[in-house]
């Protein structure tokens, strides 16, 4: 019995760290557009708190590449657009720089 409760508890604490890792510290994905290239900063999302999971599986894949966005998906809602709304982070309408590098 003791076993059985040292082995559940061990597994709540992994499960329960699973959940709390947000965006890999330092990482960062980059892609060219026409508009310029785009680089997401998992850094900036992490520190707003964000887990992972939270985008990947529910609106992206876990492949790079695999999602092909365009900027009306975005204006209408869909991907980045889900929290950049102008309620949840800034909306992408008129902020073009801060997404689109030049």
């Amino acid at each position: 019995m003791k076993k059985t409760l040292t082995m559940a508890a061990a597994l709540f604490v992994v499960l329960a760290a699973t959940q709390a890792m947000a965006v890999s510290a330092g990482k960062t994905v980059e892609w060219k557009t026409s508009m310029g290239e785009v680089t997401f900063k998992g850094d900036d999302h992490a520190g707003k708190g964000l887990k992972c999971n939270e985008c990947h599986s529910k609106i992206f894949k876990m492949k790079k590449g695999s999602t092909e966005m365009k900027m009306a998906d975005i204006n209408a809602g869909k991907f980045c657009g889900e929290c950049h709304n102008g309620k949840r982070a800034f909306a992408p309408k008129g902020n073009c720089t801060k997404c689109h590098k030049k």
